[in-house]
């Protein structure tokens, strides 16, 4: 009889041992999907190639000015939406303009270590000549990535004025989503 109960003992070790080697991979544990980038995770900056650089000195169409993110930290992470963007401006009537947010559709960005995305304002330059109160001369951006709080305050290094709709319904000067 003891015989017999080892067997039926030492069967059901093998069954079980075989029962797991069968598992397919597909079952395994999946590796964790990168969390969203923290404003500590990055660094911020106006792009200032030749090709990024607005045509700031035309007052006959839009333009465009980037800012870029670089992923600072040692982990991979994602951004996605739209960066808060508030231009502070230069003449004591200007004040803080915050920008409007173009109607394109956000797409999720990975960024590993070290990896750049960046984002566009589209801008309405305007003459020097433009009456004081109808232009916003900008100073600062200050710059929030998205879900976050704290900002990145940007020295704008471009110069010229752009067409004050800090109140309009659709400016023509706002901004894109990351990665547009």
């Amino acid at each position: 009889m003891k015989n017999k109960l080892t067997v039926v003992a030492l069967a059901g070790v093998v069954v079980v041992g075989a029962a797991a080697a069968a598992v397919p991979a597909s079952a395994a544990p999946a590796k964790a999907e990168p969390t969203r980038c923290h404003t500590a995770d990055l660094k911020a900056g106006f792009a200032t190639g030749g090709d990024a650089r607005p045509e700031m000195g035309q007052s006959e169409k839009q333009t465009q000015a980037y800012i870029w993110f670089t992923n600072q930290s040692k982990r991979t992470c994602t951004l996605s939406g739209f960066a808060g963007v508030d231009m502070v401006g230069a003449q004591q009537s200007d004040g803080t303009w915050s920008l409007a947010r173009s109607s394109k559709a956000p797409v999720k960005m990975t960024l590993e270590q070290g990896d750049t995305v960046d984002f566009s304002i589209t801008l309405l330059p305007v003459a020097e000549s433009t009456p004081q109160k109808e232009k916003f001369v900008p100073a600062k951006f200050l710059v929030t990535p998205p879900n976050e709080t704290k900002h990145f305050t940007l020295t704008w290094p471009f110069g010229g004025q752009i067409l004050k709709q800090d109140g309009a319904t659709h400016p023509a000067t706002y901004l894109n989503p990351i990665g547009r």
